[in-house]
């Protein structure tokens, strides 16, 4: 693994417009569990599947239920930037990294200072009234028990997406955009195994595409280097 590190420190000191696509693996050293691992969220037992409590049908069918899965499974407290949330910052701040796509709604990212952020699947700490759209702070729904009701009656839901809603197009096009600018993308904790983000990396034309992943992914034949590796240990070394 020590030669391919290397190799990524080469390429990112020659790189002047990187690109990072990321997903859940980026937030596991930070101590946010993961969707599709051995011990992530998807493994664990509920009365639904996850998939089915965190539909767009669900919550409109059964509010109580998820929120109370939202709140137990999906709001993390206290979680603090890793390793990785800090050098992408870092090589923001020093004008190689131009945007973060994540898939990730826990804003760890902004904690550690990046700007462009491009939140694929919303936020935790954003909300609104799914009804009259007026926003609310994140603890209204956060904390507390219960369906969170806005003063027009309607319920106040987290902005993140569900399944069976669409990603927002104007994120999606500023993505594209990012990738297709791109001297280099690098693909970070993720099993690149949700759609349609996922297939935002066919935008890219460059011909350094890094993949850093604990496991094998369905790209990784189309990559120009791959670091296998928890994300947060390799980025400590760059």
């Amino acid at each position: 693994m020590a030669e391919a590190i290397e190799a990524l420190r080469q390429w990112v000191a020659e790189s002047e417009n990187i690109v990072f696509f990321g997903g859940a693996g980026v937030s596991t050293e930070s101590g946010i569990p993961d969707f599709r691992s051995v011990d992530g969220l998807y493994n664990q037992k509920w009365a639904y599947p996850p998939e089915t409590i965190l539909s767009h049908s669900f919550f409109e069918h059964d509010p109580a239920e998820f929120y109370r899965f939202y709140r137990e499974k999906l709001v993390v407290h206290g979680a603090k930037p890793n390793a990785a949330h800090l050098k992408l910052a870092q090589w923001e701040r020093e004008g190689k990294l131009r945007a973060i796509l994540t898939q990730n709604i826990d804003g760890l990212h902004q904690a550690a200072g990046s700007k462009e952020v491009l939140e694929l699947h919303g936020s935790t700490l954003r909300c609104y009234c799914a009804r009259c759209r007026k926003a609310y702070p994140p603890a209204y729904i956060n904390e507390g028990t219960g369906i969170p009701r806005c003063d027009c009656g309607g319920i106040v839901r987290p902005d993140v997406v569900l399944y069976e809603e669409p990603l927002d197009e104007d994120i999606l096009q500023r993505s594209v955009m990012h990738i297709r600018a791109a001297d280099m993308l690098i693909i970070g904790g993720t099993s690149l195994a949700v759609y349609p983000a996922a297939g935002l990396i066919n935008y890219y034309r460059g011909h350094r595409l890094v993949l850093v992943n604990r496991g094998a992914t369905p790209r990784d034949a189309d990559a120009d280097l791959i670091v296998r590796g928890n994300i947060g240990q390799v980025f400590s070394q760059l």
